[in-house]
């Protein structure tokens, strides 16, 4: 495959949103990824049915190709095209979408759907997000895979500003949507019959999910017996630096994260010292959490000590992104 003419262009949707969108659907159309704003964090989108476009989704972040993508839609009767709903699925879509919730559904028979996008499983996971980037999937009228727009395994992007710093060499349009307010992944649910599943915390509170079924949702204990849906690999989302969790003290050269003002002893050692909420709201924390993590990696320091966080709300997705992060590394 050719190589990326370099050197992205960052378009500002505020400016104008109508060109934004047409220059996008003009990329996509070519097969070439564009990094786009959604709720969550960005993503690297590209037409789901074309494989040459999926490819370059892998080639660009040094993805692996067993690691399946998810494929956004601009709305449900979107998603009815693709794939095929449950009666619990269907109702977790109508009361989450759109929103930062994927759903592991069965491709429909000859959904068009490439392979590439899902991995080879006859599965895909399903989301539809808010806003601008629904408008821009409903003006291109195709799915679009779109993972973070990172480099694989690195830390996840919130602005435009992370994508061109990390990607900006290898993309030809960059969507400026400012800041993601989530700032964490969807969460990702499978039904099968009774069970649903959490295959991966994010965006919805899984308490939130347990309110609207009245069931218990069940989690996976220990490493996951098989790649099901992205972000489930046990090494992702990591800076540079070591991370450890759990601190209650950092040490000299450590660059220090904490939560609600939390005292650390030894803070005063610490190269730098971020607070994703001092207030100790979840919701700003991760709306901080990637980019904290970021800005405390780019102060050199070789450790990053994050304080304990609250597993519940979307505490539970903070701290399975900080538990992978801190993860041994491939390689």
């Amino acid at each position: 495959m050719p190589p990326f003419i370099m050197a992205a262009r960052i378009i500002d949707i505020a400016s104008d949103r109508d060109a934004a969108i047409a220059q996008a659907c003009a990329r996509l159309g070519e097969g070439l990824p564009v990094a786009i704003p959604t709720e969550t964090v960005y993503g690297l989108a590209a037409d789901a049915t074309n494989p040459a476009a999926v490819t370059r989704i892998y080639e660009t972040k040094g993805r692996p190709r067993f690691n399946p993508l998810i494929c956004h839609m601009s709305d449900l009767a979107m998603a009815e095209r693709y794939a095929r709903f449950d009666p619990i699925s269907r109702r977790l879509a109508e009361a989450f979408w759109p929103g930062p919730l994927t759903l592991v559904l069965p491709l429909l028979p000859d959904s068009g759907i490439h392979a590439l996008s899902t991995a080879g499983l006859d599965t895909v996971g399903v989301r539809v997000p808010k806003g601008f980037s629904a408008e821009l999937i409903a003006a291109f009228d195709r799915p679009l895979a779109a993972p973070s727009a990172n480099t694989s395994g690195k830390i996840s992007p919130t602005s435009a500003q992370h994508v061109a710093a990390d990607l900006g060499d290898k993309l030809t349009l960059i969507l400026d949507g400012g800041q993601a307010s989530v700032g964490v992944e969807s969460t990702i649910i499978r039904v099968e019959g009774e069970r649903v599943r959490l295959l991966r915390p994010g965006g919805v509170a899984a308490e939130d999910i347990e309110a609207l079924l009245g069931c218990l949702l069940e989690r996976q204990e220990g490493a996951a017996p098989a790649i099901e849906a992205p972000g489930m690999m046990a090494s992702h989302y990591a800076p540079a630096a070591a991370v450890r969790l759990e601190a209650t003290s950092a040490a000299g050269g450590e660059a220090l994260i904490r939560f609600g003002g939390m005292p650390v002893s030894g803070f005063d050692e610490a190269v730098a010292v971020f607070d994703l909420s001092p207030s100790g709201n979840l919701q700003e924390a991760a709306a901080n959490l990637f980019d904290m993590l970021k800005r405390a990696d780019a102060t050199g320091a070789a450790s990053i000590a994050v304080a304990s966080i609250p597993v519940h709300g979307l505490g539970e997705a903070i701290n399975d992104r900080l538990l992978r992060a801190a993860a041994p590394r491939e390689g």
